[in-house]
């Protein structure tokens, strides 16, 4: 039962400090808003022309597929560590991982969606 109260402690904290947060924000916020404090404000400087410029998904994309292999990594590194204790099962498990990986790779590559530019 003692398990089960640092759960509930958990869970208590877990909405005492966003709660907290937005409280505390509301009351110390600005009460009187004016147009200096709703005015857009990005490096000190007041934005010139449309403040809504074309960005380009390739970026978006380009790190999408970066973070997808690199925590691919982090599913691998234990499994490689125990390959040798692991039965066949496990191993072709991996495999397929691995097969699964490689094919989103050759997917994106043959998209052009590995190219920066």
């Amino acid at each position: 039962m003692s398990q089960w109260i640092y759960i509930a402690l958990f869970i208590i904290v877990g909405m005492i400090i966003p709660v907290g947060a937005i409280g505390t924000a509301w009351i110390l916020g600005p009460k009187k808003p004016n147009p200096i404090k709703q005015a857009t404000y990005e490096c000190g400087l007041e934005t010139v022309g449309d403040s809504w410029v074309q960005f380009k998904a390739q970026y978006y994309i380009f790190a999408l597929v970066f973070l997808i292999f690199d925590v691919e990594t982090v599913f691998l590194f234990p499994w490689a560590v125990k390959l040798g204790s692991l039965g066949m099962f496990a191993v072709l498990e991996g495999i397929v991982f691995i097969m699964i990986l490689i094919v989103g790779l050759v997917y994106t590559w043959r998209k052009g969606m590995l190219e920066w530019v």
